[in-house]
């Protein structure tokens, strides 16, 4: 394996407080040094001038659909978005056919990532059989099999005894345990966020109390327990508010965002429009507020994309029937730089954090960090590159995104994954389909 040095960039690595301009070489798969007027025998530069040089980016929050869903996603597909989107390191969620509830499924992923992934990819195990929320899943097996977290993400775990015996599990075994907050009696056949917008346009409404009620319940719950708590895509100003109280209190809660969560609200959604569904739903903008304050104060530990990719057939129905979810690997890093960072809401290296050591202290993958020794995962992006998103030229196999033909100024430029150039903005090879 080559070394290669990243030269003249400007270094921010928040897991060693480093933000500077510096060289960063990295060799046999390792970050070997970081520092001015680095050299090696042979190695392969990179210019890195006027860019930044990050950590590689985690996104703990994926679906990849493979196994079973293969025709909206596979795992080359999502891991080639990834890549293209600044991330060298992807969680996938569960929700699979069959689902991943055990070291059965586990081991099928982490083999076909061994094999067709571009990027770092570890499983998340599902906390019941088969998503149920009835009967626990084999959670040390798939943890011996390479799962890092457990989570029913698309269906809560609704009955409270069965979420109290998880998070004892989830303590016992040193994982995570990772809720998709809603109370489904409360959001039943519900397509937008409930407000004026949905009595406009006739269409039933998901309260904002349906994912706090259930976030209340757990917090509860894990003050109980003691497990290590996380409440996936947060939406609502009282849930955030929920889980700033927690962890105020010292528990070991902690809350991921998402680029469209603290970027749209209801207002800003078409009519009918299919690329604007997704669950949580587009919430109003004291919501929506709300989120981004989250992320300003400290009380978001991490930026997720929950990438949701839906084929064509199926988002192209009407409104009410189609599927709730949008891709989001290739937009985040630019819709967190417009939203929070070029306004002033947050500097460069908060939003590193967000992308490397916050979600890292979660999963507890062992990177995140530029530090000799780490895995030498690294992410180049600039802050002022004027570029355009085209979903056609998105390398995953789905195109559900409300952000086609957007302008943005700043996005990824490079994505190094254990030493190697995985992506690169200047020589991307043909996208995936």
């Amino acid at each position: 394996m080559a070394a290669l040095i990243i030269r003249n960039g400007r270094v921010i690595d928040p897991a060693s407080n480093v933000d500077r301009v510096a060289d960063v070489l990295l060799s046999e798969g390792r970050v070997a040094q970081v520092g001015p007027g680095l050299s090696a025998a042979a190695a392969e530069t990179f210019d890195a001038s006027g860019l930044i040089v990050a950590p590689g980016f985690i996104d703990m929050h994926v679906h990849l659909r493979e196994p079973g869903f293969e025709h909206a996603e596979n795992i080359e597909s999502g891991s080639r978005a990834a890549a293209a989107g600044g991330f060298t390191s992807v969680c996938c969620m569960p929700n699979t056919k069959p689902v991943n509830d055990s070291a059965t499924v586990t081991s099928y992923i982490v083999e076909r990532a061994r094999r067709h992934a571009i990027v770092n990819v570890f499983p998340i195990g599902a906390i019941t059989k088969g998503s149920a929320g009835e009967e626990l899943s084999a959670i040390g097996a798939m943890k011996a099999a390479g799962a890092i977290a457990i989570s029913d993400d698309g269906l809560p775990v609704m009955n409270a005894r069965v979420m109290r015996r998880a998070m004892e599990f989830a303590r016992s075994y040193d994982l995570p345990i990772i809720q998709h907050c809603e109370d489904l009696t409360l959001s039943a056949g519900g397509d937008m966020h409930e407000g004026a917008q949905s009595v406009r346009w006739g269409l039933r409404g998901i309260p904002a109390a349906s994912e706090e009620v259930m976030v209340a319940r757990d917090l509860i719950l894990a003050q109980l327990t003691g497990a290590r708590y996380h409440v996936a895509h947060i939406s609502t100003r009282n849930s955030v508010a929920m889980v700033t109280h927690a962890r105020s209190q010292g528990l070991p809660v902690t809350c991921e965002a998402t680029p469209h969560h603290f970027t749209l609200a209801d207002a800003n959604m078409p009519p009918y429009d299919s690329d604007y569904k997704m669950k949580p739903p587009l919430r109003s903008a004291c919501d929506r507020g709300a989120v981004v304050d989250g992320i300003v104060s400290g009380a978001v530990t991490a930026i997720a994309t929950d990438h949701a990719p839906h084929p064509g057939s199926e988002k192209m129905q009407e409104f009410e029937r189609c599927p709730f979810g949008i891709i989001g690997l290739e937009t985040a890093l630019a819709l967190a730089l417009e939203e929070l960072v070029h306004p002033g809401k947050i500097t460069l290296a908060r939003m590193v954090e967000l992308f490397t050591t916050g979600p890292e202290s979660i999963v507890r993958l062992g990177r995140g960090s530029l530090a000799a020794g780490a895995p030498a995962d690294v992410t180049i992006f600039s802050t002022d590159l004027e570029w355009t998103y085209d979903v056609n030229d998105s390398h995953s196999r789905s195109r559900n995104t409300p952000f086609h033909k957007k302008k943005f100024r700043g996005g990824p430029i490079a994505t190094v994954v254990n030493g190697e150039i995985a992506w690169s903005r200047l020589s991307q090879p043909a996208p995936a389909r």
